[in-house]
């Protein structure tokens, strides 16, 4: 776990949130200090619909405990990596041995996913919290148990992980493949405990984990009984739920994606064993081993349960590392004889392999923030403010840096209102002491290029601002029915 906290913490605190999840999160954790809006989330002053509070929630109170947003921002995931090295580690040693235990935590400690996840201030670092509590709660239960404790840890976990990001009752899957196994006798698997209150009494602490959002949302939602705190809802349960796995507006890729384009890339280095893992796996199952049957069914599950889906990203698959990763452990020292065994220099080797690959990711830490430098909108936001001397500012096309960034009050139609610079130019006509930020891309359908200052770059485009005095009189669009407000008391 030392090793987890050292090699995933390497260089937390050193960048800016540096991708649009980063950005928004933050945001909404700081605009939550500042505003109260903790049950129903905001950005910008405009309701965030996608995702349950819990991750922010947590953001927000390590924003409190170290004054410090781009630390607290990542602490979750880095708790996140150490606790589950811990959780995998004391399966490997419960359900084999200690050199199991070790090689399944430094094999989850050597995948490139594992960086990729938990070094981003992303909710999937808290997920994988729940998930590997969820996960080591139900296998201490159902393969090293009964263990009732382990399996409530297990279901309040999940419950958490609802409410961070709703998948986290995948650890449920796992009672598939296990009562199969059950079923047929596999050796390894306890029996089902038959005590039915108890397992109520489970789901009945996952309802209430989930509640702990769940309740103040409804009591909000009847209170308010607005238009806006419905849509909300129905977001967040319904469309960010079962219509985005059914019918996904965006990140649409094949039914094969994970196993094809994603699984060789991030599962590195574990998948360098599969030509030899596969066939010791199918003599495994010839043996009725339950516990490679649980865990890797459980793995595959999730993968299959994902590749169903028609939006897909590389991060959704991560909580099956964790199965994999313990199916692989007690192959380790099998592999490592079958490959050096008689061979010391070649073993000397490999370990020198072993340990510049740590090295490096430890490096890492260090050379991304360095690489990556500032977030570009912290200067577009700082120079749209020194030019305008903190006067109001339009924001069109807009994406959340420059809302975290900014520098003084800032003004939107919505985010994704689809509103342009011909609303721009109406709006400064109305509003002659303000400002706006646009686009190079589209600055002459609506402003004269010449009287338009350039304040940086981003990713998406180049900005600048233009007042009222820049209008070339040629835009006549109307104004969007409703705007937004929002000033950082603290400017970040």
């Amino acid at each position: 776990m030392l090793l987890a906290l050292l090699l995933i913490g390497a260089g937390i605190g050193l960048r800016d949130p540096s991708n649009v999840d980063e950005e928004r999160f933050l945001g909404i954790a700081l605009e939550m200090l500042q505003n109260g809006s903790w049950i129903i989330p905001h950005r910008a002053d405009q309701i965030y619909p996608d995702k349950p509070p819990l991750f922010m929630w947590i953001v927000a109170l390590l924003v409190r405990v170290t004054g410090s947003p781009k630390v607290a921002l990542f602490l979750p995931a880095l708790l996140a990596g150490a606790v589950t090295t811990g959780c995998l580690y004391d399966l490997g040693r419960r359900l084999w041995n200690r050199r199991t235990g070790v090689a399944a935590a430094l094999l989850f400690l050597a995948c490139v996913q594992t960086y990729n996840v938990l070094r981003a201030g992303q909710l999937d670092g808290l997920l994988c919290l729940w998930i590997s509590l969820g996960m080591y709660g139900l296998v201490r239960h159902l393969m090293a148990g009964p263990a009732w404790g382990w399996f409530y840890v297990a279901c309040v976990a999940m419950g958490f992980g609802v409410i961070t990001k709703v998948i986290g009752f995948l650890p449920l899957f796992m009672l598939l493949p296990y009562a199969w196994a059950v079923r047929h006798d596999w050796r390894g698997v306890g029996p089902v405990p038959r005590e039915a209150w108890r397992w109520a009494l489970g789901l009945g602490l996952m309802l209430a984990a989930v509640a702990v959002w769940a309740l103040p949302l409804a009591a909000t939602v009847l209170l308010q009984g607005d238009a806006e705190s419905l849509a909300y809802v129905r977001d967040v349960t319904l469309r960010q739920t079962a219509e985005r796995y059914t019918n996904a507006w965006m990140h649409r890729e094949p039914a094969w994606y994970f196993v094809v384009n994603v699984i060789p890339e991030v599962w590195l280095p574990l998948v360098l064993g599969l030509p030899w893992l596969v066939p010791a796996w199918r003599r495994q199952f010839a043996q009725r081993d339950g516990r490679l049957l649980v865990l890797l069914g459980w793995a595959l599950l999730i993968v299959l349960f994902f590749s169903l889906s028609t939006g897909k990203r590389k991060l959704y698959i991560f909580p099956a590392l964790l199965g994999a990763v313990l199916a692989v452990a007690p192959l380790v020292p099998w592999l490592l004889r079958k490959w050096f065994g008689g061979r010391p220099r070649a073993q000397r080797v490999f370990s020198g392999i072993v340990a510049a690959w740590f090295v490096a990711w430890f490096v890492a830490g260090f050379v991304e923030p360095l690489r990556e430098g500032p977030n570009p909108h912290r200067q577009v936001m700082h120079a749209a403010a020194e030019l305008t001397g903190g006067a109001d500012l339009l924001l069109i096309e807009w994406r959340e840096g420059h809302w975290l960034f900014a520098r003084q009050p800032i003004v939107h139609f919505g985010f994704q209102s689809g509103a342009g610079v011909e609303e721009a130019a109406r709006w400064l006509r109305v509003h002659p002491q303000a400002f706006a930020l646009v686009p190079g891309r589209e600055l002459s359908r609506c402003f004269a290029p010449d009287k338009a200052r350039a304040v940086g770059e981003t990713s998406r485009a180049e900005w600048f601002v233009v007042g009222p005095d820049a209008d070339n009189g040629q835009c006549h669009a109307e104004l969007p029915a409703r705007e937004f407000r929002f000033a950082w008391q603290t400017p970040i």
